[in-house]
């Protein structure tokens, strides 16, 4: 009895591996901000109204795997709030490296919490129902993925690593590295 039910339910209960480095994102949408500056950071237009990541106007994406709970996350925020400073502060890298993150289990309240608190300058997406947690693997947080956006939009995962980094500055140049940046 069991077994039917668990093949009725078409394993929907199961949760998909971590992103691997050489492999794709798992396929999932986000809401377009409804912040014109981040929509612009992103590199979405106004009609967007959601998007993949694949689809960002980048040629890397750090995608960072949050909770507004997680200890770890919230002494991470000040360095990545450097790594994305770092960043927009290049004129080589500014337009081609972008950073996001999601919060998992997180409400849009709650995120946004998150984002004042620390200050966060970066798009940040909620993840209330686990959705995109389950498809990630169930990762542990903070949990970071570099992904590598092709100009035919596809897309290879670099990076993909729980816990902090050591400093902004040599996390950047491990991404710069990894992904091949030029």
């Amino acid at each position: 009895m069991l077994l039917c039910a668990v093949l009725v339910s078409g394993w929907s209960g199961v949760s998909l591996a971590q992103p691997p480095v050489g492999g794709t994102l798992p396929e999932f949408t986000l809401s377009a901000p409804k912040d014109g500056g981040e929509k612009s950071y992103l590199g979405l237009s106004w009609l967007n109204r959601s998007f993949r990541i694949p689809e960002l106007k980048a040629q890397v994406v750090i995608v960072e795997i949050f909770s507004m709970y997680c200890p770890y996350c919230q002494a991470e925020a000040p360095k990545v709030n450097q790594l994305y400073g770092m960043i927009e502060g290049n004129p080589v890298l500014k337009g081609k490296i972008k950073i996001l993150g999601i919060g998992v289990g997180n409400s849009p309240y709650e995120v946004g919490v998150f984002k004042k608190k620390y200050n966060i300058p970066f798009p940040l997406f909620p993840d209330g129902d686990f959705r995109i947690h389950k498809l990630m693997g169930e990762v542990r947080t903070p949990y970071f993925i570099g992904v590598k956006i092709g100009s035919d939009g596809s897309h290879s995962v670099f990076y993909s690593k729980l816990g902090a980094f050591d400093s902004a500055d040599s996390f950047l140049k491990s991404v710069i590295r990894l992904s091949g940046l030029q």
